[in-house]
């Protein structure tokens, strides 16, 4: 039986998002037309899409014999994490052929890596690089030659845009394909230590990139717990790729054969007596599960921008104040990297997906009752593990484990972390924003000190090589919102700010942009919305006004009047350096679009 409190609340999106949904659901309905997709072009539309293939897929596309299914890949060699996607095109068609089917390249998509622009201008391009990536899948499929897609991308704002782009055709069967991560290297708890010993001038440039390097050392997604990761735990929890094949090295034997058994189940779900397309996946139901994934592994915050964008995509409205009625409910049973020392690997090999989402099951915390790309089976199948067949053909299923391989890792939903999951919800007269709470501490859950106003993170870290910040204090990072200068990650901060805690004082971070993925040592409450360019309470904070944070109660304010406050001129600030360069400059009116946090930070909507 379903948990009361995740059934009152995917009742209420349900309710919330009826009318949105219905006239989603009447889209994709007509879109939908019976018959293969090349009988309902003329002979010139179809000879242009099939000049370029071999005479056997010319054949079957012409014919209707087979499904012709479509390629969106974010390839690119300079993200780890999409490097393998440069074979797998290949790969797909040669499965393809061998279940009576065929595969193009319907496009490609921009694949940028937080990694590489963490602290540089073009960060500044990164949250919008998702609903880029959107618009691109749309265009990659808009020939309208295809009964099912393939997604190929792994990363921050790519899978996200491959979501919300393959919900623009959501008659059509979809199934996402993972790369897996890379082995693990170094450990996260010594790359930490080198970086902070780096911040505070202990050790040089050659020490820190001899450690990074250790870290991210070959093909295969960064191992830490951050978007990435969180991003795979999503499709797969929300049944968007088969079971078990997130967190499956690249190059391996079973790899390629998860690969190849992801052809023949999308060439099946296109069969009219198995027809699933991904708008009968993504269900308020899909996205609950979704949200209980993230809140019991404490995924990264990013989510509770993309979550929303998403879900908007399929005509379902979710807010943040869902996330936090779940986060009450919702056990904490993960301690992967920011939250525990473990890696990505440690985490499947103490139980993964397989053994979590069982647990989440068991204890009624999950919707059962859904769809997958395995059809009407619902979560079940998503409690195995796979492994290579006795010939290394194939793929078979067992069930996972009885109990957690590794209990400082992963535990049952019956003895977790937390009782509470990895998110809360703040909410004051500074206005709403979250904060990661599954890598705090106890005794960093609360702090009241005062404000140190910031109006970019350059500043904040100049004051601290200054001395001007040995103290307790909130760090007020404002105009870094989406509208201000498209919502950057802040990471440059954490090494500095965790220098800080760990000389003993209390140290916050308050601000409308992003600290999400990676994020944890240090309370963070991001996201502020409304964001100081649209004149929030944030724009009016002052040095020395006392902020209180307290992330048990769910409270964030500014111990000012609220008569003072409001009658506190907006401070405005030049924000012209972010403009140009870079290429921020087409970006411009992008940014002024883009809708506040609570609302996905999107400029689709």
């Amino acid at each position: 039986m379903v948990h009361s409190k995740v059934q009152a609340v995917t009742q209420r999106i349900v309710e919330r998002s009826e009318e949105t949904r219905g006239e989603y659901l009447a889209q994709v309905e007509r879109a939908h037309v019976s018959g293969r997709a090349s009988s309902h072009l003329s002979c010139g539309n179809l000879a242009h899409a099939i000049a370029a293939c071999s005479e056997r897929d010319k054949d079957l596309i012409a014919s209707g014999r087979g499904p012709n299914l479509a390629i969106v890949n974010a390839y690119n060699d300079m993200l780890s994490a999409h490097q393998p996607y440069g074979a797998y095109p290949d790969l797909i068609k040669k499965a393809a052929i061998s279940n009576g089917a065929s595969a193009q390249v319907a496009g490609g998509v921009p694949a940028m890596c937080d990694g590489v622009t963490q602290g540089r201008a073009g960060m500044e391009l990164s949250l919008f690089s998702r609903d880029v990536i959107a618009m691109s899948t749309a265009i990659a499929l808009s020939h309208d030659v295809f009964e099912g897609a393939f997604y190929l991308g792994i990363c921050d704002k790519i899978v996200p845009g491959l979501v919300i782009g393959a919900l623009a055709f959501g008659h059509l069967p979809a199934m996402f394909v993972p790369a897996g991560p890379m082995p693990t290297g170094l450990s996260n708890a010594e790359k930490a230590r080198v970086r902070q010993l780096y911040a505070e001038g202990k050790v040089g440039r050659k020490e820190l990139l001899e450690a990074e390097s250790a870290s991210y050392h070959s093909p295969g997604t960064c191992t830490f717990y951050g978007t990435a990761n969180s991003n795979q735990m999503l499709v797969e929890i929300m049944g968007l790729q088969l079971p078990g094949s997130s967190f499956v090295n690249p190059g391996t034997e079973l790899r390629q054969a998860l690969n190849d058994a992801a052809v023949k189940q999308l060439v099946q779900i296109t069969e009219p007596s198995q027809y699933t397309p991904i708008a009968k996946i993504l269900t308020e139901k899909a996205f609950v599960n979704g949200i209980v994934g993230l809140l019991a592994t404490g995924g990264s915050t990013n989510h509770t921008l993309h979550l929303i964008a998403m879900a908007r995509a399929a005509g379902i409205q979710i807010t943040w104040q869902d996330m936090a009625e779940l986060s009450d409910v919702v056990p904490l049973m993960c301690h992967v990297y920011p939250n525990g020392t473990a890696d990505i690997n440690h985490f499947a090999a103490a139980g993964g997906m397989q053994f979590l989402i069982r647990e989440l099951l068991d204890a009624g915390l999950l919707h059962n009752d859904v769809h997958t790309v395995l059809g009407e089976s619902g979560l079940k199948p998503y409690c195995h593990d796979p492994f290579l067949s006795e010939d290394k053909a194939s793929v078979v299923w067992r069930p996972t484990l009885e109990e957690t391989g590794d209990a400082s890792i992963l535990r049952p939903a019956s003895d977790p972390f937390s009782q509470h999951g990895g998110l809360q919800l703040l909410d004051g007269n500074l206005g709403r924003s979250v904060i990661k709470v599954s890598a705090l501490k106890s005794d960093q859950l609360y702090i009241k000190a005062p404000a140190v106003v910031f109006e970019s993170q350059d500043d904040l870290l100049e004051r601290f090589k200054a001395g001007e910040l040995e103290k307790d204090f909130v760090a007020v990072v404002r105009f870094q919102g989406p509208q201000a200068i498209g919502m950057p990650e802040l990471h440059k901060l954490t090494p500095t700010l965790g220098v800080l805690q760990d000389r003993g004082y209390k140290v916050a971070l308050v601000t409308d942009g992003r600290m999400s993925g990676a994020s944890g040592k240090v309370p963070a409450a991001i996201h502020m919305s409304p964001e100081a360019v649209e004149g929030g309470a944030i724009a009016r904070v002052r040095d020395g006004d006392v902020i209180e944070l307290d992330a048990k109660a769910g409270k964030l304010v500014v111990h000012v009047d609220d008569a003072e406050l409001a009658a506190r001129p907006a401070v405005e600030v030049d924000l012209s350096a972010h403009s140009r360069g870079m290429g921020r400059e087409l970006f411009k009116n992008l940014r002024s679009l883009a809708t506040g946090a609570e609302s996905g930070a999107s400029i689709l909507y």
